[in-house]
């Protein structure tokens, strides 16, 4: 990272609200990014001066509506938004970080054993080729495309009942209204989207979610 680039510094009280172990996960977790995000090409430098309010911290506000000691997919995990947060914010949990570009996976892979986590693996395939093959309770993404793109890539690797989890943007109502033939033909029950304000955040983001009959 260039040495004039401005990078967000860290809330207080991260401590306190995480607890002491995953507040330090996270703060490694964040310390990677810095010396090795922009080089792998996985975070921009304009990206480090929103590094915890727009994407650490912001991953978090999926975590409200995942049970506990559940299985976890995210797809097109990328950077780890936000697959490798749920994993460290939320241990109970049992997450698949999955995407197709082998240089994030070994990234993934390299995060997972210097920050120390247990709960997490990665794998490298595009998720519309898993059908058949691997199955989980809750499906996350963020960034990856919009809902009648993404429903394709998600909807067949969640079990019956399961949900999927996306981070959107101010468009997504939108999106759903254009995705409401994909939502039919994926089965899907119902989709809501949920304005939440992450511990740390300013403001609020969307959290879509789809259930599945």
């Amino acid at each position: 990272m260039a040495a004039d680039v401005h990078v967000e510094a860290r809330p207080e009280g991260g401590e306190e609200h995480f607890g002491d172990e995953a507040w330090a996960k996270l703060c490694g977790f964040a310390e990677m990014l810095v010396e090795e995000g922009e080089l792998r090409g996985l975070v921009g430098p304009r990206e480090y001066g929103k590094l915890w309010t727009r994407h650490i911290l912001n991953s978090t506000a999926i975590l409200g509506f995942v049970e506990e000691g559940v299985r976890l997919a995210d797809v097109g995990s990328g950077a780890g938004f936000p697959g490798i947060v749920a994993a460290i914010v939320r241990p109970d949990l049992r997450v698949t970080l999955i995407d197709s570009m082998e240089r994030r996976c070994l990234w993934l892979q390299d995060v997972i054993e210097g920050v120390g986590i247990d709960n997490a693996t990665v794998r490298y395939a595009k998720s519309e080729t898993l059908k058949g093959r691997f199955q989980t309770d809750v499906v996350t993404a963020r960034a990856v495309a919009s809902v009648r793109q993404l429903l394709p890539l998600t909807m067949p690797i969640l079990r019956g009942g399961g949900t999927l989890l996306a981070l959107k943007g101010a468009r997504v109502d939108d999106e759903i209204d254009d995705a409401i033939p994909a939502l039919r033909k994926f089965r899907a029950a119902y989709a809501d989207v949920h304005v939440v304000t992450p511990f740390g955040c300013a403001g609020p983001t969307r959290v879509l979610e789809v259930r599945k009959k």
